[in-house]
């Protein structure tokens, strides 16, 4: 199988909230989102799709997913997308670093694969376990009755899981995870997500001021020393996120006992290859995870649902929908929540199909 065209579409995703706001100040109202389709000479086509959280969260932004697929999507025509290893090997050839760019290509190929071999993308990433996937719900930075007040209304619809944007004011941020926690019930989860924010005396304090709360503490300052140097000192389960990007980085941090939860960003990774590769490492390690991707729609939510579904139930902390955040449906047969969960489609490869009309006309396009 060979593949013959690429078509890359851009697709607005904006949110039902209105807002998206975390730490430093930084929000997004609208998402900017790149969908790939890929065909082939077998008349088989795969999609995939990579939606960077704006431009100031990661080295990553909208605009350099499709300038990045103007330069390595041409020289990928006639190369085969089911050897996953070899593509994989290609792009990393032809274009250095920009795994996000990578992301929605290799997403692309093992939907193909998983159609041409008739099963769905998790029976290929390792087989399906159990019936659903648990779900987490971001809570937007605001005042602490807000975000309070969200952890109410979004536990009523079925989530257990709670991820709470912090990362400004010490004190405020204590008072935001008091107020949440507040909410709460047995069983339930909650995490104080600084994304980076917290310098490390100001971090110090935050775990110190909560050290009763029930609370993970994720990803509290910029860089991996401080983080480390945080985790020293603190009493609760702790999650990295941002600075784990790669296998090396998540192998220094599994040796240096740096997190007990780790997050993988699908795209962060360049794609379900090798997050694939992160996620079994995790798994050998012991390490649980957190199966998610920086944004995105229906595409990015089929190909978290899948890696996520093929990941053992007990290492599996948790995982999101995004699609179920915006107003736009790019795609039918995309997982829908229901009460806090969702499954990976039944269907060969991701089991999605792109809405042409809401896709539009391409904005590249290779022969």
């Amino acid at each position: 199988m060979r593949i013959t065209g690429i078509d890359v579409y851009r697709v607005e995703l904006p949110l039902k909230e209105g807002a998206y706001n975390w730490s430093g100040g930084k929000s997004v109202s609208v998402f900017d989102s790149t969908i790939v389709r890929v065909e082939t000479d077998a008349g088989v086509v795969g999609h995939g799709e990579s939606c960077p959280l704006g431009p100031a969260y990661l080295p990553s932004y909208a605009g350099g997913v499709r300038a990045g697929l103007a330069e390595l999507a041409p020289q990928l025509l006639g190369a085969d997308p089911t050897q996953l290893g070899s593509f994989n090997q290609l792009m990393d050839a032809r274009l250095k670093g920009h795994p996000y760019v990578k992301s929605a290509l290799d997403v692309a190929c093992w939907d193909i694969l998983g159609q041409a071999a008739g099963v769905p993308v998790c029976t290929l990433l390792g087989g399906r376990f159990g019936a659903a996937v648990t779900l987490y719900r971001a809570i937007s930075k605001d005042s602490p009755d807000r975000m309070a007040a969200m952890v109410a209304a979004y536990r009523a619809e079925g989530y257990t899981r709670f991820q709470l944007k912090v990362g400004d004011d010490a004190d405020l941020d204590i008072e935001r995870i008091r107020a949440a926690s507040a909410r709460l019930k047995p069983g339930d989860r909650l995490v104080a997500d600084a994304n980076t924010g917290w310098l490390q005396h100001d971090a110090l304090r935050v775990v110190r001021g909560v050290r009763d709360i029930d609370v993970y503490i994720e990803q509290p300052c910029l860089s991996y020393g401080e983080c480390l140097a945080v985790r020293a000192h603190c009493d609760h389960p702790f999650v990295l996120d941002e600075v784990i990007n790669d296998v090396p980085s998540l192998l220094r941090a599994a040796a240096d006992r740096a997190m007990d939860v780790v997050n993988l960003k699908i795209s962060k990774f360049g794609g379900l290859t090798k997050t694939r590769l992160a996620r079994d490492l995790c798994v050998e390690l012991g390490i649980a995870m957190t199966i998610e991707d920086t944004w995105g729609g229906d595409i990015v939510t089929a190909a978290i649902a899948h890696l996520a579904h093929s990941t053992p139930e007990a290492l599996r902390f948790t995982s999101t929908d995004f699609n179920s955040y915006v107003t736009v449906s790019t795609a039918d047969g995309a997982p829908q929540r229901e009460q806090g969960r969702m499954a990976a489609a039944s269907t060969p490869g991701l089991g999605v199909r792109p809405r042409a009309a809401v896709l539009g006309t391409p904005v590249l396009s290779f022969r």
